[in-house]
């Protein structure tokens, strides 16, 4: 099927035939009722065991070896991982002490937690994109009101603080504003930028405008020259450190169901690490001035703990012979993602990285054992992921793997009409063997003409433009003209 029309379906939302009939594995192995949680955790393992058998009957040969291909090819280059690390690195570094000596006293104790898809090792194709969270320490407890499915809070100071924090408290004097938390790290970033030189005189930093609802400021890397284009990409984001004594919020204090995939001991360990909040604002209109002031809670630190160490052993990916796919699998999945992003960018404006993080996520915490993501099973376990999140997308939920309350494909999060188009985004993909992992197509070569030759030499210059015209006529015509100029002087000679 062109792809063209491809595209114009799934806008339309007409369903997309096959090129091959292929098992549906969902529909085969769905659970007869529901059961009991321990009985339908069991299903679960059996589900993806057998799954992964029947999605390895039916990948071709050619399938397999595509996406064993690009999972190679999103891996980036060591020099020019090399170079943006110390770029990004100089930049850090330099910030932190111009931090320290700055005159906002509350910044001045800041600190870098490094998170993100770069240090977690799953950043694709090219090293531009980089996000750093300066932790803030909270100096006492908070009071941290709920505003929606436990993903945003209010905060407020249980008691008065004398903490230079305050000069961010709202005219209640104990809310803390989100807003004005991160308009300082604007004008702390701009006014550090003013003496900042990046150690390649070469390139610049910038500052970008300010994005609705983002929690960061975004610095851009550019060459000197004017018109240059993006090479690096820093998203800056304060975050609040709530105090040691202070655990997580009362929703949330169960921890992440992870027993069965990195045990018991290592959940009591995820809840015993502190949780940040960033200063973002709920999304909509006509809000509340809680809403306009809300902090979303975060995890990045913990995700990238848990993603550095995914194993259901701890030997899991010490050496060649214990390494696995899980990483190959979300980098490929964000490959996917990208892609589907950049060919439907109107459509599909909702869908972000995240979406597949917490799919992939989820999926751990099912198919928790190492042996089913052993390296040589990598075309069915990503194949199985895809899967995954074509599933959350058709029955419209996914739980935020920390926030369980918390569905990022709702409604007001992700219009039904964007979550039918992913849908049939992805199932295009499953059924038509990935196209977008499909290098593209070669241009054929350009077709040149023979030239004409023993082309006298004495032709001036003024039929040069007759030459080049009679240079592309083919061979055939040129015997026909060569006959015809034989008769034409013979008739002219024998005149004379």
């Amino acid at each position: 099927m062109d792809r063209q029309n491809r595209d114009e379906k799934l806008r339309k939302g007409i369903p997309i035939e096959a090129k091959q009939c292929e098992v549906d594995v969902r529909e085969k192995l769905s659970p007869p009722g529901l059961k009991p949680a321990k009985q339908r955790q069991k299903v679960k393992q059996q589900q993806a065991e057998e799954g992964s058998k029947v999605i390895e009957e039916w990948v071709s040969p050619e399938l397999a070896n595509r996406i064993i291909r690009n999972a190679k090819d999103l891996k980036i280059r060591q020099t020019d991982r090399r170079w943006a690390a110390e770029v990004v690195n100089d930049f850090r570094e330099n910030l932190l002490k111009f931090l320290r000596s700055c005159d906002q006293p509350f910044f001045q104790t800041a600190d870098f937690v490094t998170s993100g898809s770069y240090f977690e090792k799953v950043k694709i194709n090219v090293a531009d994109e980089f996000d750093m969270m300066l932790k803030l320490q909270a100096p006492s407890r908070l009071n941290m009101m709920e505003l929606d499915g436990g993903l945003f809070y209010r905060l407020d100071f249980t008691r008065p603080t004398r903490s230079p924090i305050q000069a961010f408290f709202l005219e209640n004097k104990r809310t803390l504003s989100s807003s004005k938390i991160l308009s300082e790290m604007h004008r702390l970033v701009r006014k550090f930028l003013k003496n900042y030189q990046v150690p390649d005189e070469s390139y610049r930093w910038e500052v970008n405008r300010k994005r609705p609802n983002s929690p960061a400021v975004t610095l851009s890397l550019f060459p000197t020259e004017k018109n240059g284009e993006e090479l690096i990409s820093v998203d800056v984001v304060p975050a609040l450190e709530v105090h040691p004594t202070q655990g997580w919020p009362l929703a949330l204090r169960n921890g992440p169901d992870v027993d069965n995939w990195l045990g018991k001991k290592a959940r009591q360990e995820i809840k015993s690490l502190p949780c940040f909040f960033v200063p973002k604002r709920l999304k909509g209109r006509n809000l509340s001035e809680d809403a306009k002031e809300s902090w979303r809670i975060s995890f990045s630190h913990i995700e990238k703990k848990i993603i550095t160490s995914h194993g259901n052993k701890k030997t899991c990916c010490e050496s060649n012979a214990t390494k696995c796919c899980r990483k190959q699998c979300l980098m490929l999945l964000k490959s996917v993602i990208e892609g589907l992003k950049q060919r439907f960018p109107k459509e599909l404006d909702n869908l972000c990285s995240y979406h597949g993080k917490t799919a992939f996520l989820h999926t751990l915490s099912i198919r928790f054992s190492d042996s089913m993501w052993a390296r040589q099973q990598l075309p069915a376990c990503f194949l199985h992921l895809l899967g995954a999140l074509e599933d959350h997308a058709r029955s419209g939920e996914l739980p935020h793997f920390f926030v369980p309350n918390c569905n990022l494909f709702s409604p007001t999060i992700f219009p039904r009409k964007a979550l039918a188009f992913l849908t049939n985004a992805l199932m295009e993909q499953r059924r038509e063997g990935l196209p977008l992992l499909k290098p593209p197509a070669p241009v054929p070569p350009l077709r040149l003409m023979t030239p004409l030759a023993d082309i006298s030499t004495e032709i001036s210059s003024d039929n040069s433009f007759l030459l080049s015209v009679v240079s592309t006529l083919d061979s055939a015509f040129m015997k026909k003209l060569a006959v015809m100029f034989a008769v034409g002087l013979v008739c002219v000679l024998y005149r004379i």
